[in-house]
């Protein structure tokens, strides 16, 4: 024999709205993963990520010759793939950005390599002094991308 469990006038409703007032899917956060740029010529980019930016190349999930993975933080990584890129002028407004401990030092690292540098405006051999105290500098990588280098902390 069943047992029924008998309810006030008006109890489903509210169990209803109760019930459909909660997510039906997770609320956990969106989190960033990786980041792709397009790359013509792969082993130019590899060299100047590792040499220029001091990345570390990490196993390539794909196993093949046209993917480079970067491990930006524990969590977040960076991927080139070599294929037949757009050649359009790259905004310096669309950018990456990366911090270093001193910008002093890694503007002697690219005197030393021959790689120019500009502030936001576009004034070679400038630096950017932003107001909140961060210097920053930007460069592009061998494909045009651009690339904001900063000492925030």
């Amino acid at each position: 024999m069943l047992n029924y469990i008998q309810l006030k006038p008006g109890a489903i409703k509210i169990a209803l709205v109760l019930l459909l007032s909660f997510p039906l899917v997770s609320s956990a956060q969106t989190v960033f993963n990786h980041v792709a740029l397009c790359s013509k010529d792969l082993k130019k980019s590899n060299a100047f990520y590792t040499s220029v930016l001091n990345l570390k190349i990490v196993p390539n999930p794909f196993k093949d010759t046209v993917h480079t993975w970067y491990s930006i933080t524990p969590k977040i990584a960076m991927h080139v793939i070599q294929s037949d890129c757009s050649t359009a002028p790259k905004l310096i407004a669309d950018h990456i950005c990366f911090s270093v401990p001193s910008i002093t030092k890694f503007i002697a690292l690219l005197n030393e390599k021959k790689i120019t540098y500009c502030n936001w405006k576009g004034v070679a051999g400038q630096v950017e002094h932003r107001v909140d105290g961060v210097s920053q500098v930007y460069i592009q990588d061998p494909d045009g991308y651009w690339i904001e280098i900063n000492d925030a902390k």
